[in-house]
């Protein structure tokens, strides 16, 4: 929080608390009922989707990443493109809550994950940046790995430094891996791209490459593939990839594109949107009690 002083008919200052945006909790962890909202400066329920700012800033090629999954945790977490405010969930399949399986030598996911507000990747048409691969999104926001130190929380919001990129193809569907690092990370002053990465932190990619190619495959799913054979991309190309999907956000919000299954655009501060709300006063906030049973399947490791 930011203290300010605010004058009041002439008298002495008051102390007031400026909020800054945080996260609510609604619902116990690892149950279906579990959401993390986005709270506003205002105490107000928003959107991580579309509330939350970007902050894209091209010259520090820094960004705001809302954090969904802690590193070496098994949950499967993710900003809710549907649900009325975009909560962050425990994704499911069939009823039952999504763990992700432990790949050797990881337990969990191997880093920070989350994804960048305001920003889509359009699965209604092809990337112009990307011309040769004629792939459309995965109608999600940007998923961003965070590669410093100190473990996020989930609904945490923070400034990251961009790195570069990995392009997943994940069932025919282009699926962006940016790769960053909090900027109050000790290492942060010494990457500047993706080759600083390589050399500062050596194995760190390729271990990282290897994970998403065989993270699927505990289920019966076959590996993953990747455009451009594989290779990170730079920094410099990356800042052009969140940019098209920050232009692509904004047609999306603004009523624009057309298409089945187009996530929520119900906002609480984009003006111009046809989604903006007054609030979300139909949201209800669950009571947080004792957090849900974790499976067995989480403790088995899995060698490729």
């Amino acid at each position: 929080m930011i203290l300010s002083f605010v004058p009041r008919n002439g008298s002495a200052p008051l102390l007031r608390w400026k909020r800054a945006l945080s996260s609510i909790q609604s619902g116990s962890i690892y149950t279906s009922q579990f959401k993390s909202y986005l709270k506003l400066d205002n105490g107000e329920i928003g959107s991580f989707f579309h509330d939350a700012p970007l902050n894209l800033d091209r010259s520090n090629r820094t960004a705001t990443m809302i954090c969904e999954i802690p590193r070496w945790s098994s949950g499967k977490f993710e900003i809710s493109t549907q649900l009325l405010g975009n909560p962050i969930v425990q994704d499911s399949k069939k009823g039952k809550l999504r763990f992700i399986d432990n790949i050797y030598p990881h337990k969990g996911y191997p880093h920070n994950y989350g994804a960048f507000p305001q920003t889509w990747e359009d699965p209604t048409e092809a990337s112009e940046i990307t011309p040769g691969l004629k792939l459309k999104g995965d109608n999600d926001p940007l998923d961003v790995i965070d590669i410093g130190n100190r473990l996020c929380e989930i609904g945490e919001i923070k400034q990251v430094k961009i790195l570069g990129s990995l392009a997943l193809i994940d069932d025919g569907e282009l699926d962006w891996k940016i790769i960053a690092i909090d900027v109050r990370d000790e290492r942060a002053d010494q990457l500047l791209d993706i080759g600083d990465v390589e050399s500062k932190m050596p194995r760190l990619l390729e271990d990282l490459r290897v994970w998403f190619k065989n993270y699927k495959l505990p289920t019966g799913k076959p590996v993953n593939e990747f455009a451009f054979d594989g290779a990170y991309k730079d920094a410099a190309f990356t800042m052009n990839v969140i940019e098209e999907c920050a232009k692509k956000w904004k047609s999306l919000v603004n009523g624009e594109v057309k298409g089945d299954k187009l996530p929520s655009i119900s906002n609480a501060t984009v003006a111009g949107s046809p989604g903006l709300l007054q609030n979300f006063e139909d949201v209800q906030l669950e009571p947080v009690g004792s957090e849900g049973a974790i499976p067995k399947q989480t403790e088995i490791i899995y060698y490729y």
